[in-house]
């Protein structure tokens, strides 16, 4: 068997100077980090108002909006189970041939068996100037029939970051033949 010989102690010095360098994750997974290595300015926190209208269309040859999981057989008046999957065109102007600023992206679901409130899942993912490419998650509920809503915001992406905030949202028009919706929504939006 091989044995083998000992490191001087001079070998060793520099070693040991390398690995204290480098820091050690705190816990076998996690990393204490720098904010300024993140690529972001994290020191100045804005406050953003958007405001755009949601357009959520079930009829026609170009639904935007489609069930991918019916009520079940024995449905309720609110069709508590119904989940649609959206990519729903947001617009400066309620009507939807104006300017095209993003789309909401995501899933909603018939949440309550006492009144119409939707699970909310989106993301807004906007096409239009500074934030292109960026984008905003809420998750929260929606008593549609409320005159005035609140829903979370989570997360974001691109330019929101870190974001957190809230959306205000009433309904703009309903159309009850076929189930389509113009919404407003003002989002408050706290990101760096």
């Amino acid at each position: 068997m091989a044995t083998l010989a000992p490191i001087p102690s001079l070998l060793l010095l520099p070693l040991l100077l390398l690995s204290s360098a480098v820091p050690a994750p705190a816990s076998g997974f996690v990393t204490a980090l720098d904010r300024s290595l993140m690529g972001v300015d994290l020191g100045k926190e804005k406050l953003s108002h958007f405001r755009f209208y949601w357009h959520d269309v079930v009829s026609g040859p170009k639904p935007t909006s489609v069930p991918v999981v019916p009520p079940p057989s024995n449905a309720s008046a609110t069709a508590f189970g119904v989940v649609n999957m959206i990519d729903n065109p947001l617009t400066l102007l309620p009507d939807i041939g104006s300017e095209l600023v993003g789309r909401a992206q995501g899933l909603y679901s018939s949440a309550s068996q006492e009144e119409v409130a939707l699970l909310m899942i989106m993301n807004f993912a906007f096409v239009s100037g500074k934030y292109n490419g960026s984008g905003i998650t809420v998750l929260g509920r929606n008593p549609v029939f409320h005159k005035v809503r609140e829903m979370p915001v989570i997360a974001g992406t691109g330019l929101f970051r870190f974001a957190r905030g809230y959306a205000q949202v009433s309904t703009h028009t309903l159309d009850m033949k076929t189930g389509d919706a113009v919404v407003e929504y003002n989002v408050y939006v706290l990101h760096y």
